[in-house]
């Protein structure tokens, strides 16, 4: 079967289509991907302004759409399925694409199905890869989610660990808009990181002692990992990027200038970096250790951060563990990792009726 999947979260219009390859070792194959990308747009306010992002999509879904059936060199009429993301996210960048794949599974009688925007990067692993090796923890940490998981059986994600505060990749960001740096600033921070000294300074990064007072009640976690060390697991980068902006605004007092030598800012973009990643794949391979996880994952936006992949892959092979990434242009939104989600959910029996909407706090 083929299915198309449609991806409007954030800032891509994105468009894919997957299909099933028969093959349990490797179930599913990328026919087309289409991004449409709006970083140039939201490049001069320094962050995604949600009016502008919803418009854009108005504009370029079309477009992508029908790119991506030329690319897969089909008709509509060769379509099986329309998967969605219906959340989380932007609710007027959602509300796009959910109306969009809305109309698409109307005229075209096929079934619809829901993709929460988390699951589609999970299983961006099991579509690059194949099958991995269960259970697994899963990292899924991007510009708004930082979410531990764990994967026992296909199409079970459960939640073990989030942030409490910032994501990683929005510490990155707002790190860069410290630093007079371009958005989106996760990439311009590890380019500049490669020239600068990751131990130049020791930024600090919270210890997650006890549970979140607000966190929503937790599950029972099969294996060794008990319900009192679930606190651990979470996550904290706003004091880390608080520390970094004080840094930064002392030593532009001290040199006296508005802004700092080139090789200060890359000491301290390896330093930020160096602290981020640290504290990601502690808590993750901690996690994977206490459960007796047969297989690491990585996925979402900053997964395709150079230091993330070099560490994460370094760590697996001292501990003996395998650990999985999607390759780059699966790390990012895109409408391919939807489209594999939405055939997992489909093989599970799960569509939507014609009035779907969109979630922007949508629980996986």
């Amino acid at each position: 079967m083929r299915i198309l999947g449609i991806e409007t979260s954030c800032d891509e219009t994105a468009a894919a289509v997957v299909y099933d390859t028969g093959n349990a070792e490797h179930p599913w194959a990328i026919a087309s991907s289409v991004i449409a990308s709006q970083a140039e747009i939201h490049r001069e306010w320094g962050g995604v302004v949600p009016e502008l992002a919803s418009r854009q999509h108005v504009r370029d879904i079309c477009g992508v759409t029908e790119r991506a059936l030329g690319d897969a060199g089909i008709a509509w009429c060769d379509l099986g399925a329309i998967a969605v993301t219906q959340g989380p996210g932007l609710v007027g960048s959602l509300l796009v694409g959910v109306a969009f794949a809305k109309s698409l599974a109307v005229t075209l009688d096929v079934p619809l199905v829901p993709v929460h925007h988390l699951a589609g990067h999970v299983e961006s692993l099991f579509l690059h890869h194949g099958s991995l090796p269960l259970p697994a923890v899963v990292l899924v940490v991007s510009g708004g989610h930082t979410c531990l998981y764990v994967v026992s059986t296909l199409g079970d994600y459960q939640l073990i660990g989030r942030t409490r505060d910032d994501a990683a990749g929005e510490a990155f960001d707002k790190v860069a808009k410290v630093l007079g740096l371009a958005y989106p600033g996760g990439p311009v921070i590890d380019r500049l990181a490669r020239g600068g000294n990751a131990h130049a300074l020791d930024f600090p990064v919270a210890q997650m002692k006890h549970l979140d007072r607000n966190r929503p009640p937790t599950v029972e976690i099969p294996g060794r990992l008990g319900r009192a060390r679930l606190g651990m697991t979470d996550f904290s980068f706003s004091g880390l990027k608080t520390a970094v902006k004080r840094h930064v605004v002392a030593r532009l007092v001290a040199v006296g200038r508005d802004v700092l030598p080139a090789d200060e800012v890359a000491d301290i973009c390896a330093s930020f970096q160096r602290a981020v990643v640290d504290a990601l794949l502690d808590r993750t391979f901690d996690v994977a250790r206490l459960l007796g996880a047969r297989a690491v994952g990585i996925a979402g936006g900053v997964s395709a951060n150079s230091r993330l992949r070099d560490e994460a892959m370094a760590r697996g092979e001292l501990c003996g563990l395998p650990v999985f990434l999607p390759a780059l242009a699966l790390s990012t939104d895109n409408a391919a990792m939807i489209a594999a989600a939405g055939l997992r959910q489909f093989s599970h029996g799960v569509t939507a009726a014609p009035d779907l909407n969109a979630d922007a706090a949508l629980v996986l």
